[in-house]
């Protein structure tokens, strides 16, 4: 093998005669730099985006829900209290989710509620401390539907102890409100007045806002304590769900096999991987195809390798032929342009993965590119991970490999007494 690599070097570092043929290798060298360079860059700016749209969902919702085919239920404290048992469980929270509108003294939206518990909850919402959300959202008197609930005509002559509220950030901007304003929930739920169907409404006083960094969330969701949402949508003592927060968030799946067995019909049992698999998995298609795209400059410059090698077998044929009346083999011909194409492969591939991986550093220490605030974030999101760096740089040697194939079988079959006559 030594002596394939030393005329294969030999042959690279040559003077040709050809000046064409160093064109084309340096075109296909620069092609590999790129196309690595660009595969690189871009696989790690999507890894990051799903690494961040996987923080920000995970920031705002529950690692594994335990629901009811009927809906909303009660009775649930045993249940809660078999959960917190499991030593792979950080917290327990009931859930009320809910629908309403909010409205404001100049505004009027629709909006998603979720009654929580102060003590539990703080997972859900950040920026805030249980002991925050305690003082936000924490015991208020129990002033109950009959008071609190009212016709619209009376709001305003009422002067009670209003419960908090908090809002999304974009939808506290939309109503135009701010901390310390009042706001009013109407629930779908209503009640028999002597004017007919009147919907529930209860007042409520802005404590917070909290930013998420995903507008389909902050433009949408407020919360409130979980008893004042079970009398807005009249269901006491009712919840819609169990929140549970594991350990590890990407052992979800194990953790639930082995520790969920106990829940049956009708409750049933949903991780964070099921709820976004739909997003995940676009992400997922995404990431695929654009590799798959980006793989066609490897391919371009693999063509470029190809060329180059072909018009070198046709340069070196009298060499060829003295190889081989020296009593070179078929292999060991074979061998020589295989190895020449893989030293240009293998050296694109290794400045391609070094400039990119230089780039990804650069992006995620300093910020280059300012995203528009439609964007769940500010900058490029950069997750460089060994994986794709290797299966880049596999691919990118494999295909290399691959177009010096056909040039080293035609130089391994060239007739020597041909190609000295004719060369």
């Amino acid at each position: 093998m030594a002596v394939e690599f030393f005329i294969a070097g030999k042959y690279l570092r040559a003077k040709r005669k050809e000046g064409f043929i160093s064109l084309i290798t340096f075109l296909a060298v620069a092609g590999v730099v790129v196309g690595v360079m660009a595969l690189v860059v871009v696989i790690a700016v999507m890894s990051g985006a799903e690494n961040q749209f996987r923080k920000q969902i995970l920031g705002l919702e529950p690692h594994i829900l335990v629901m009811n085919y009927k809906g909303s239920y009660d009775n649930y404290g045993p249940l809660v209290a078999s959960l917190r048992d499991n030593p792979h469980i950080k917290e327990v929270s009931p859930i009320l989710f809910g629908q309403a509108m909010i409205r404001t003294s100049h505004s009027f939206s629709g909006v998603m509620v979720r009654g929580i518990t102060p003590e539990n909850g703080s997972p859900l919402i950040k920026g805030f401390t249980p002991v925050q959300l305690e003082e936000a959202l924490g015991s208020h008197p129990k002033t109950g539907l009959e008071t609190n609930t009212i016709p619209a005509a009376k709001i305003a002559a009422k002067a009670l102890t209003l419960p908090g509220i908090i809002l999304g950030k974009e939808l506290a901007n939309s109503v135009g409100v701010i901390k310390g304003d009042t706001v009013i929930l109407m629930s779908p739920k209503s009640f028999i007045s002597p004017i007919g169907q009147i919907p529930s409404m209860k007042r409520f006083i802005v404590k917070g806002t909290f930013e998420s960094g995903m507008s389909e969330y902050d433009s949408m969701l407020a919360y409130v304590h979980l008893s004042q949402a079970q009398q807005l949508v009249s269901s006491k003592d009712k919840i819609s769900a169990i929140g549970i927060w594991v350990d590890d968030v990407f052992k979800v799946k194990q953790i639930r096999e082995e520790y969920f067995n106990f829940i049956e019909y009708p409750f049933y049992v949903r991780d964070w991987m099921d709820i976004n698999q739909s997003l995940f998995s676009a992400l997922k298609l995404e990431k695929t195809a654009m590799f798959i795209i980006l793989t066609l400059i490897i391919l371009v410059a693999a063509f470029n390798i190809a060329s180059a090698l072909i018009m070198m077998v046709m340069e070196k044929s009298k060499d060829i032929a003295v190889l081989k009346a020296m009593g070179a083999t078929h292999r060991i011909i074979r061998r020589i342009f295989i190895i020449e194409g893989m030293i240009i492969g293998i050296f694109g591939t290794f400045l391609g993965t070094l400039f990119g991986v230089i780039v990804c550093f650069l992006l995620k220490k300093y910020d280059f590119i300012q995203l528009p605030d439609a964007y769940p974030f500010s900058t490029l999101p950069v997750q460089l991970e060994t994986m794709d760096v290797l299966i880049i740089s596999g691919s990118a040697i494999l295909i290399c490999f691959l177009s010096t194939l056909y040039p080293s079988y035609k130089a391994s079959k060239m007739d020597p007494v041909e190609a000295i006559r004719y060369g």
